[in-house]
């Protein structure tokens, strides 16, 4: 006699949610070469861990904060001077945040709406740097966030009609900064224990995984088309604000697609924003290897002309300047620049000048190539320093 059929798997939903996101992946229109595909699919594994681990600490009774992206669990053209954290908040509870600030220059906090989704980005109630907060001599601070009331005082932040995520940046230029500390509570709830997990919860923490899974591989499909690829390649925008950023943020943006022999050569004023940055992605919207490779430079890192220029190349083929921005071996990409924690607009003279070269004429290209000059020996030192600073930062 056949028995009834039992309740589904608690892990049916993710399991689900699995296969459509790698049957995404396999279909992606942008996919040409088994690298691309490769990548993918490790863009699919980090993302099946990360999301099975932020499914559990959406929980609101007792936040904590998590690292939102990082160097092995990418998503959102991360960029590699940030540290990334969140905390899932209600609007209607009152939060203390507190901590010590680092040595990094710049420490931001932004109060979201919702989630990003296949078809939008979130609404910022609220994005602000430390700049608006008072910290003490000994870098100590905290901050209220929770919601309006009458004497709030400089210190209080209110939290509007659907809050929903507490986002955090730790922003580094040299990468030998040292990095804050921080925490979260909630001020009804601190000094006691969450509900421990039944299977109630369990089932609905694997259908938030599987949800979360699919927005994550949605959205960041979209995200290049929205801003992005629709731009004339190798080319990139005068600065604007970002999109679902930070109210002191611009970014100039573009994608490139260059042959074996072709190099961009980039031309950007070294800016006096306390931040600016500049990297590239593939296009599965995530950062390139900035570890062991240099796909980025930031205003500390690059080598600055006596003109007050930054020149960059970005090749396949090292042209043997400081300054090579290495696409690894990928013929298409994302470009982004970001100038952070400004106190006034980004103009179009603070922007980037692109031109398309040959790698072989790169040389005729640079003014001062002489200076920018760089051998083997020092290549290589440059990338241990990289490598050294990162893990500094201690992150896995």
């Amino acid at each position: 006699m056949r028995q009834p059929a039992g309740p589904e798997p608690l892990t049916a939903p993710f399991l689900a949610a699995v296969a459509e996101a790698e049957s995404l992946i396999a279909g992606a229109d942008f996919v040409r070469t088994d690298q691309d595909l490769a990548e993918g699919y490790d863009y699919l594994a980090a993302s099946t861990a990360a999301c099975l681990r932020l499914s559990g600490a959406h929980g609101t009774s007792h936040p904590y904060f998590v690292s939102s992206t990082g160097p092995y669990a990418k998503m959102g053209l991360d960029n590699p001077d940030t540290l990334y954290y969140h905390a899932t908040i209600e609007p209607t509870a009152e939060y203390v945040v507190s901590g010590v600030r680092g040595t990094t220059v710049d420490l931001s906090f932004q109060v979201l709406k919702g989630d990003y989704t296949a078809t939008d980005v979130p609404g910022g109630a609220d994005a602000f740097d430390d700049r608006r907060i008072p910290i003490a001599a000994d870098g100590s601070f905290s901050i209220r966030f929770g919601p309006a009331k009458p004497d709030m005082g400089a210190d209080y932040f209110p939290l509007g009609d659907g809050a929903s995520m507490l986002a955090v940046r730790e922003v580094y230029g040299d990468w030998s900064d040292r990095k804050g500390s921080i925490r979260i509570e909630r001020v009804d709830s601190v000094g006691t224990a969450p509900v421990e997990p039944d299977l109630a919860r369990l089932r609905k923490r694997y259908r938030a995984a599987a949800k979360m899974l699919l927005t994550r591989v949605h959205t960041w499909f979209n995200f290049p088309k929205w801003f992005y690829l629709d731009l004339p390649v190798n080319t990139l925008t005068a600065p604007r604000l970002t999109p679902g950023g930070l109210s002191t943020q611009y970014s100039s943006v573009g994608h490139f697609e260059l042959a074996e022999d072709q190099a961009l050569v980039i031309t950007v004023p070294k800016s006096d924003a306390p931040y600016q940055g500049f990297q590239l992605g593939s296009l599965w919207y995530i950062s390139l290897d900035y570890v062991h490779h240099q796909t980025s430079l930031n205003h500390a890192q690059a080598q600055v002309d006596s003109d007050g220029m930054i020149r960059m190349v970005v090749s396949a083929r090292n042209p043997g300047i400081a300054n090579w921005i290495e696409t690894t071996g990928r013929s298409r990409g994302i470009l982004q620049f970001r100038w952070q924690r400004t106190d006034r607009p980004m103009t179009e003279a603070d922007g980037p000048t692109v031109a398309v070269v040959s790698i072989d004429a790169v040389a005729h290209h640079l003014p001062y190539f002489e200076d920018n000059r760089i051998d083997a020996t020092g290549w290589r030192a440059r990338i241990s320093a990289r490598q050294r600073a990162f893990a500094e930062r201690m992150l896995g």
